[in-house]
């Protein structure tokens, strides 16, 4: 590929890493080179704007904007309090006007206002969810983990693995208010972590850290509240999987013709083929990631190599992929990186 391209990896400051890591990408070789580090306390997500010319972090002290250089060097704009604990993840509007950050401490989600500039403005709403979970050594109260809009941004979904529901809120983006519109409520104790869309917006694929699987919803906005319809539930995990195992990141290549999930404590990612009629999703196979809790994975603009942040073996791993195959095959040594927590990729110039 003659495109250029780099990645951002945000991580957890508390051992040696001290911010956002910037990558340089060989695509055709499917490998990165860490190019410099821009410090920041823990910015455990890290996302880009639509245009991407900003790009966005928690942070302890709420959420930062930076500006995304033509070389992807970081240059930052301003950090704003989000009246709360240190939130987990963060979604954007189409157009860049509303940012939502999703607070898994505090269950809590709070929508910003985003300046011409790109600055971070001003908080325009803020819902605590409430409520008691099934686990009580865990999941005993709300534990907002994510949050993505319908595809026609009608809803705001916002995934609450606490109480085993995905909220669905009437978003008016004249305001930045949110409503209560329905509730999808998952199965008892399966942890509803990440949401994701398929891209012609037909389909929505839940992520269920707990039960390990996934549940698949066709999506259709003119049915009211019968809008999401239960067609699939898939494990992520094959039979004989630790015990200790919980779902963790779910990504479709970019030519949606594949799914991808990894599994941490099983440490393995699983890879589905997507039939784009009907939604569903059939299990190639399941194989070792070669790291320690794979909390995030990635894939290269090529769809031939993907990428498995290991949160606790504190390395990234890089493999071909041969999804014809169902096969993985590591390609060159893991990358030493402390703690990282999950990845975008940006083009840039040349």
């Amino acid at each position: 590929m003659s495109e250029k391209y780099i990645a951002y990896v945000g991580s957890y400051t508390h051992e040696s890493s001290k911010g956002i890591h910037l990558f340089d990408m060989d695509v055709e070789k499917g490998r990165i080179t860490e190019r410099k580090e821009f410090p920041i306390d823990n910015p455990s997500f890290i996302t880009l704007s639509h245009s991407q010319k900003y790009l966005y972090s928690i942070c302890d002290q709420g959420v930062a904007s930076y500006i995304c250089g033509d070389d992807g060097e970081l240059t930052l704009l301003n950090v704003v309090s989000i009246n709360g604990m240190r939130g987990c993840h963060i979604t954007l509007t189409k157009n860049d006007k509303f940012l939502i950050v999703s607070g898994y401490h505090d269950g809590k989600l709070t929508v910003l206002s985003v300046e011409d500039d790109g600055r971070v403005g001003h908080i325009t709403d803020e819902v605590f969810h409430k409520g008691t979970g099934s686990i009580a050594d865990r999941n005993f109260r709300p534990h907002v983990s994510w949050s993505v809009f319908t595809p026609d941004e009608e809803l705001l979904c916002a995934c609450d693995l606490g109480i085993d529901q995905i909220k669905l809120y009437k978003f008016n983006h004249e305001t930045g208010k949110i409503k209560l519109y329905d509730i999808i409520r998952s199965q008892l104790e399966s942890a509803p972590r990440q949401m994701i869309f398929s891209n012609d917006g037909k389909f929505a694929y839940v992520l269920c850290e707990l039960k390990n699987y996934i549940n698949v919803y066709s999506y259709d906005k003119n049915n009211g509240k019968n809008r999401f319809e239960l067609v699939q539930n898939i494990f992520t995990v094959r039979k004989g999987h630790k015990n200790n195992s919980a779902a963790a990141s779910l990504i479709f290549t970019n030519s949606g013709n594949n799914l991808l999930c990894s599994n941490a404590g099983d440490n393995t990612v699983t890879i589905y083929s997507v039939n784009k009629e009907n939604g569903t999703l059939n299990s190639i196979s399941s194989l070792p990631i070669s790291g320690d809790y794979p909390k995030y994975i990635n894939i290269f603009p090529d769809d031939r190599h993907i990428m498995s942040m290991n949160n606790d073996g504190n390395s990234i791993t890089i493999f071909t992929v041969h999804f014809e195959r169902g096969l993985i095959v590591m390609n060159g040594p893991e990358l030493k990186i402390s703690k990282p927590n999950n990845m975008v990729i940006k083009k840039i110039s040349e």
